[in-house]
């Protein structure tokens, strides 16, 4: 049987060879195709971590815990050492000020000084916001993950059981649009539950690895609560692209040879969604090959 990674792999040879180029939002510029699909299969323990590059899965699923919480300031993100969403205040911040102050140091600020975080450690509604405060035109707020854990319990063929963080009336107010978009579930009969991710833009090079990862550990969370076993993950990308600064890198990494993917498992079974920390999660028979340095788009 083929490895699963060469499902990545595949897909970043294929943008090189064939991806239309175009001009971004970023203005860096990407080879980019329309339409994508990848089928993992957790039954076994194993997950899409991928091994031809390191994948630091800590932080991804520190930042899963993180969007569950509903939270939308990096200064708990960066209290735990997770950095990857310093770009966009960073940019408002020297825009705004005139100030070319440095990443360290506009962190350090972030972390040290509340009321400086509050003002430019915002991101503004993003995904935790949208999955566990909707607000509907009532001002009702609605909790998505607890509605679909719910549903889990009580209904699960139900084909609802999905949440989303499109909210066509906040869009503007983002810091950045949410790229995985909807998350969607299927219980099949013999108890294991799947996840369907879509995902409109995809930053193939830095970004799926942990958006694989982040998903897969949450889908591992919500069987758990809702007394399942984990089946497929299965991703969909529409807009999947390389950016222009990352084909060096994208080619040293199709040159490697996968390495068995390790397995993902919970240590303990915590009360409630929100009560899992990152010491609940252990990886075991992680392997992968040496990281490789590229830069953000912002």
């Amino acid at each position: 049987m083929r490895h699963p990674e060469y499902q990545y792999l595949d897909l970043m040879a294929h943008i090189l060879e064939s991806g239309d180029k175009r001009i971004d939002r970023t203005g860096v510029g990407t080879l980019s195709i329309f339409g994508a699909m990848a089928r993992f299969n957790l039954a076994d323990g194993q997950v899409p971590i991928l091994t031809t590059k390191r994948v630091y899965w800590k932080t991804a699923i520190k930042e899963m815990l993180w969007f569950l919480t509903g939270g939308t300031n990096i200064q708990p993100l960066l209290k735990e050492n997770v950095r990857i969403w310093t770009d966009w205040p960073l940019a408002l911040y020297r825009k705004e000020t005139g100030l070319e102050i440095s990443q360290d140091a506009f962190e350090r600020l972030i972390i040290e000084d509340d009321v400086f975080a509050k003002r430019w450690g915002e991101l503004g509604p993003v995904y935790g916001k949208q999955w566990r405060r909707w607000l509907g035109p009532d001002g009702r707020e609605h909790d998505q993950i607890a509605s679909l854990i719910a549903t889990l319990k009580n209904n699960p063929t139900s084909r609802r059981m999905l949440f989303h963080a499109w909210n066509v009336a906040e869009i503007d107010q983002m810091a950045l649009p949410p790229c995985h978009m909807v998350y969607q579930y299927y219980c099949s009969q013999d108890g294991r539950l799947s996840c369907l991710l879509f995902q409109r833009s995809c930053d193939l090079f830095l970004g799926a690895a942990f958006n694989w990862t982040g998903a897969v550990a949450l889908q591992l969370m919500l069987a758990q609560q809702a007394g399942l076993t984990p089946g497929e993950f299965i991703w969909v990308g529409s807009d999947v692209h390389l950016y222009l600064n990352h084909l060096a890198q994208a080619r040293e990494q199709i040159a490697r040879t996968p390495r068995p993917l390790p397995h993902m498992r919970l240590l303990r079974n915590p009360d409630t969604i929100d009560d899992y920390r990152i010491e609940d999660f252990a990886v075991d028979g992680y392997d992968p090959h040496p990281p490789i340095q590229a830069e953000v788009a912002v």
